[in-house]
């Protein structure tokens, strides 16, 4: 009988040594409550890109700038695709998935349709994305969790128009002394200023 009683007392203490070192942890928790969390990163809004994917809205003083140049390479057989950023730094392949400041991706849309992810400012579009006819290049700026940079509920982005025909190609684009776009979707106006 004394056996049992013993038996059982020490199965007790086994459970509740158990039961107590699953509860307590080891103090991780205590030091990353008071250790410093990254800063938060702009404000996630309910709008969304076509994607899906929700817009950062940040405050015009802290957002990233793009601007976008676009020309008839020298063969005549594509684009060449010059982004000009500001506050902004193109994030290399393998980058961790997290917001940080004037950090990201930039991606580029043909009439809405996305084309390419960009990781470098300069990119050759080929002529089969761009029939013959008049389109809108647009690069918009992303952070590497895959939202969308915004001001003002807008997103970070400067649109091209260009004009693909046959034995000519023309482009409409923000000219180098431009002022660079911090959100809107506007097309370059007459001499290559964004609206």
């Amino acid at each position: 009988m004394s056996w049992t009683r013993r038996s059982r007392a020490a199965l007790a203490v086994c459970v509740l040594s158990v039961a107590a070192a699953a509860g307590c942890g080891t103090g991780d928790a205590g030091e990353r409550e008071n250790a410093e969390s990254p800063p938060a990163v702009g404000r996630l809004l309910d709008d969304t890109d076509e994607a899906g994917r929700p817009y950062r809205e940040v405050r015009e003083e802290d957002a990233p700038e793009i601007g976008i140049e676009v020309q008839p390479d020298a063969s005549g057989a594509g684009w060449d695709v010059r982004l000009r950023l500001g506050d902004f730094g193109l994030s290399p392949a393998g980058t961790a998935p997290r917001a940080v400041p004037g950090r990201g991706v930039a991606r580029l849309f043909v009439d809405g349709r996305p084309v390419a992810e960009l990781r470098d400012p300069e990119h050759r579009l080929a002529a089969g994305l761009v029939p013959r006819g008049t389109h809108q290049v647009t690069a918009r700026l992303y952070a590497d969790d895959g939202t969308v940079w915004a001001v003002d509920g807008e997103p970070v982005e400067c649109t091209a128009d260009i004009t693909a025909s046959g034995s000519e190609s023309a482009a409409t684009t923000s000219a180098p002394g431009a002022e660079m776009r911090s959100g809107g979707g506007g097309s370059p106006g007459p001499g290559g200023k964004a609206s």
